[in-house]
């Protein structure tokens, strides 16, 4: 499983983002890892200085071994919230896929 962590330039501490995200990744999607080819993160602060309540956003896109990519996204007024919200809700669409699948054959 390969991972790819993107931010915009008012990200900052891009090396405490990068641990903590792949620690987020790695807890909530390890189970379903081996379905998984590549996961994309992208993370962006949408107010750039100004502070405001869900100016954090992170899209989280997984790439599934001859499948479309899937997508997810939270906005939340911290970096590691959005980071929890759009990983909880890639694993509830990842559930729901490979159950799908699951369920097929």
């Amino acid at each position: 499983m390969q991972i790819q962590i993107n931010t915009d330039n008012n990200i900052a501490g891009r090396e405490d983002v990068v641990r903590f995200v792949e620690g987020v990744l790695e807890s909530k999607l390890g189970a379903v890892s081996s379905a998984i080819t590549r996961i994309e993160v992208h993370l962006q602060d949408t107010n750039a200085e100004k502070s405001g309540p869900d100016d954090k956003r992170c899209v989280v896109e997984v790439r599934l071994e001859n499948r479309q990519p899937l997508s997810a996204t939270n906005t939340a007024a911290t970096i590691q919230s959005a980071v929890t919200g759009a990983v909880d809700k890639m694993r509830n669409v990842l559930d729901t896929e490979l159950g799908k699948q699951r369920a097929r054959r």
